[in-house]
């Protein structure tokens, strides 16, 4: 167990490293090809703060635990949301949003999981068909991110000392600093993830509790160093965007790929609970923003309670 509880750490040390550096190389990639903060957490950060879901979901699937897969898909989504957006909102709002940015984003974030809500509701099941479904939709995903990013403008945001000595880095090398981030934090999390599962088994808990929670915040422990880095460093739109994205991702990327592979039996929780309540502090997060462009110290509490009820719910 001394092992176990070591190794716990060391994840987390890395995942606070590669998540205070991702942050860096991320925003100084964005000042230097000139493209909005939001789009780069859209899109390079959280596919990498994402793929601890991805390969923690795929290898379930292979092991025939593909119940793990939806939980900690849809429970990643409430984790990133009602947790890790919840905190940062209540650290320090988001001031400033692009309107184009955020809304069609969150327009492809809400039809895609009502969709897919819908169909695990009337089906029991996401199949090979729906798996492929949602990979096509990543390719579309990825394609709008192209296009949009030459018309979303960049938001104004002050320049700190370290960022302008990383847009002195080449743009190979400042990519390489991206990937070797990623590395570290797909390692950290994955240490995380294996010995907090061995941590939480003397607890005798179920399979999905432990993906909806246990799994599903260890896997967005880069989403929430990434967004905490975000808001210390005053780029709160890399956090946001980062959240968005990987919501997006979670479902598109951490649910397609185990459903194509092998297809994911669902279990009822996850229709009747877990996947309308990621679109309803969705909702809570994103819909105030869309209206007022700014976000509320009120809205990061209310998604802290409503996480903390959640946890309560599945526990007691």
């Amino acid at each position: 167990m001394v092992s176990v509880i070591f190794l716990f750490v060391l994840g987390l040390v890395l995942i606070c490293f590669g998540g205070d550096k991702l942050v860096d190389a991320s925003v100084a990639l964005a000042r230097k090809i000139g493209i909005p903060q939001i789009v780069v957490g859209a899109t390079i950060v959280s596919i990498g703060t994402t793929l601890p879901e991805i390969l923690v979901s795929t290898t379930a699937a292979f092991d025939g635990s593909a119940a793990i897969s939806a939980g900690n898909a849809f429970g990643s989504i409430i984790c990133n949301t009602a947790l890790i957006a919840g905190l940062t909102q209540l650290l320090r709002p988001v001031k400033k949003v692009e309107f184009s940015s955020l809304a069609w984003r969150s327009l492809f974030f809400f039809v895609t999981i009502l969709a897919l809500t819908a169909y695990g509701w009337f089906t029991g099941h996401f199949d090979r068909t729906a798996g492929i479904v949602l990979l096509v939709l990543f390719g579309v995903y990825a394609w709008l991110n192209m296009v949009r990013s030459k018309s979303e403008e960049e938001e104004t945001a002050e320049t700190e000392e370290s960022l302008e000595e990383l847009k002195k880095i080449s743009l190979p090398r400042n990519l390489m600093l991206l990937a070797f981030c990623a590395v570290l934090l797909f390692w950290g999390a994955n240490l995380l993830v294996d010995n907090g599962i061995i941590i939480a088994g003397y607890l005798g808990v179920p399979e999905r509790v432990i993906a909806v929670t246990a799994i599903a915040l260890g896997t967005s422990l880069p989403e929430l160093v990434t967004s905490i880095m975000s808001v210390v460093k005053g780029c709160e739109n890399v956090g946001l965007g980062n959240i968005i994205g990987a919501n997006i991702l979670n479902l598109l990327l951490v649910i397609g790929i185990p459903a194509t592979v092998t297809g994911i039996e669902l279990e009822a929780q996850t229709v009747r609970v877990d996947a309308p309540l990621g679109a309803l502090v969705m909702a809570v997060l994103i819909v105030p923003i869309l209206f007022r462009k700014k976000a509320s110290r009120i809205q990061g509490a209310a998604l802290l309670a409503v996480y903390g009820l959640y946890c309560a719910f599945n526990f007691f």
